[in-house]
């Protein structure tokens, strides 16, 4: 799902709603997410997930095309990690 599929499909559900309340709300969280993680915290939306960084130190990988051994520098990568309810809830047989 897209974040403007998201959006149409809240707008469906919660028609006193209008468009704009909507995106401004998705935006808001999307962002407050993405400002937490970039300052180093952790989200946690309780039933839903976490979502928090992983540390990738430096290692040694190789170019393809040539063969030649590269430095690949250290990098943080964001992780989510499904709670408990969503993963009963996806889980369903």
């Amino acid at each position: 799902m897209t974040r403007s599929e998201l959006i149409e499909q809240l707008s469906l559900s919660r028609p006193q709603l209008t468009l704009k309340d909507i995106e401004l709300t998705v935006s808001t969280i999307v962002d407050g997410i993405s400002h937490a993680l970039v300052s180093g915290g952790r989200v946690e939306i309780r039933g839903f997930g976490s979502f928090s960084l992983n540390h990738h130190p430096p290692r040694k990988g190789r170019n393809p095309k040539s063969g030649a051994i590269v430095m690949i520098p250290a990098k943080y990568v964001p992780h989510f990690r499904a709670g408990k309810e969503l993963r009963e809830r996806v889980d369903v047989n």
